[in-house]
């Protein structure tokens, strides 16, 4: 005679501290993230795992303590870590201006970015700049903070993708925006 084994899955539960002088709400499927530096809000759609605030505490718990929910556990702290520490402090990347054969003038301003002289052309390249992104043009650097990390580095990759040139061999023509610091990690 077997004996059958009973598999019961216990529920998993992760619990993020937060920092002196930061707060956090959640309301069903949202979270916001206040701090000294600013705010982020994001939405987590999931109906295996629920979202909730203690004092000094985001509580992450599961249903289940199946093998999917503790990925997607992992996967939303990994989250929830960013918002916490743009709130604190945001989140910078850098990039650099590259003008080899025509002299680029750059420029932000009401929240849009305008690259003239890019290789010559006269109609200048206009990017509208995302909501919560702050960026600062300094001699031949731009700099893109922002509370949130995502916004960040798609308003950096954006910028990045104004000024590409299919067709063209990038050994040659370097001329460009191009990242050179994912919030404090060095690119080559």
């Amino acid at each position: 005679m077997r004996k059958e084994k009973s598999i019961r899955k216990e529920k998993i539960i992760k619990e993020i501290e937060l920092p002196e002088g930061t707060s956090a709400s959640a309301n069903d499927y949202a979270l916001l993230v206040k701090g000294p530096k600013g705010e982020a809000k994001r939405e987590f759609k999931l109906r295996n795992v629920s979202i909730k605030t203690d004092d000094k505490k985001i509580i992450l718990e599961s249903k289940s303590g199946a093998k999917e929910d503790k990925k997607i556990i992992g996967s939303l702290a990994a989250h929830i870590k960013n918002m916490v520490r743009g709130s604190q402090q945001k989140h910078v990347y850098t990039l650099k201006i590259c003008s080899g054969h025509f002299p680029m003038n750059v420029g932000a301003s009401n929240n849009k970015l305008t690259v003239k002289n890019f290789l010559g052309e006269k109609v200048p390249r206009v990017l509208q700049l995302k909501e919560g992104a702050d960026v600062k043009v300094e001699g031949d650097l731009i700099y893109v903070e922002s509370a949130n990390k995502e916004i960040a580095g798609q308003v950096s990759a954006d910028i990045e993708q104004l000024t590409r040139r299919p067709g063209y061999d990038t050994r040659i023509f370097q001329d460009g925006i191009y990242i050179i610091n994912k919030d404090g990690k060095e690119l080559k």
